[in-house]
């Protein structure tokens, strides 16, 4: 299977050619760029055009870009309007959040790549039949969007009322929207479980985020490493192994001060290889 790493692993650093040298010379052939402004601006055109000329000239691959969560540098803390929310039943206030998705799609014309990870809903937001009906004309605009730049929007199960795997699988037949999907086996653990997630996006699964969690707290634990996981890693790898060349293993990993940046990149390696003989 193909390995990509997520830059989840430096979104406390900006990423800049430096950063992504030091991944392809650990071995890791692409990666999944994580779209937070402290770490890659997407508003920022020069940071973006210098990414792309080193692109150009690289072996390392753009496999993928997870969609922006907020619209400030600081995680959302400057205050609710700067959270990005498909499910927002105002529409001046989503076709605002929209644009911010469309300009990290707008990077595709410097750095091309093939699949956008897309949440739909916040950590723990309740259903609401208006939020789905809002999702819908979202997804609706952003795929035509993502569509004519040679993107396919993936739908990301998340730990909320409205993305588990069967509530996603549910959307999809109701709206007929022709979307595939990111199976995050990290959430589906602090869900339904990984074996339940899977069974149910299985044959529409394109990428996956592998990190582990206690089952409560998102924490983008390491395989094997970290403390506290409780994935179990052997079946979610004949899980995984069970349809073969669909989609990459992708590490969606947290900086943790144990695994001291850049030499643990290092140990994504190896972290690979391992999962790999878990079969």
């Amino acid at each position: 299977m193909d390995h990509v790493l997520s830059t989840h692993l430096l979104v406390n650093h900006r990423l800049n050619t430096v950063w992504l040298d030091r991944v392809w010379q650990a071995g890791i052939p692409a990666v999944e760029i994580f779209c937070a402004r402290q770490h890659l601006d997407y508003r920022d055109r020069a940071q973006i055009a210098e990414l792309g000329h080193w692109f150009r000239d690289s072996k390392l691959k753009l496999h993928s870009l997870h969609s922006p969560m907020y619209s400030d540098d600081i995680w959302g803390r400057s205050g609710p309007n700067s959270h990005i929310n498909i499910t927002e039943p105002v529409k001046s206030k989503r076709l605002d959040m929209l644009d911010e998705i469309k300009r990290a799609l707008d990077i595709s014309e410097f750095i091309p790549f093939r699949y956008l990870i897309q949440h739909v809903g916040e950590f723990e937001e309740e259903y609401d039949e208006r939020k789905i009906d809002a999702a819908f004309t979202s997804l609706e605009e952003l795929n035509l969007f993502a569509r004519a730049r040679g993107v396919e929007v993936l739908l990301e199960n998340t730990p909320n009322a409205m993305s588990t795997a069967q509530r996603l699988v549910l959307f999809l037949e109701q709206t007929h929207l022709k979307l595939n999907f990111c199976l995050d086996v990290g959430h589906a653990n602090m869900g339904e479980g990984v074996a339940a997630a899977f069974g149910i996006l299985k044959n529409r699964i394109r990428s996956t985020h592998l990190h582990d969690n206690d089952g409560t707290a998102d924490s983008h634990l390491w395989p094997f490493h970290s403390a506290g996981g409780t994935i179990d890693w052997g079946e979610t790898m004949r899980l995984l192994h069970s349809l073969p060349q669909q989609y990459p293993l992708l590490l969606e990993l947290r900086d943790y001060p144990e695994f001291p940046l850049p030499q643990s990149l290092d140990l994504v390696r190896q972290t690979f290889e391992k999962l790999e003989e878990m079969d």
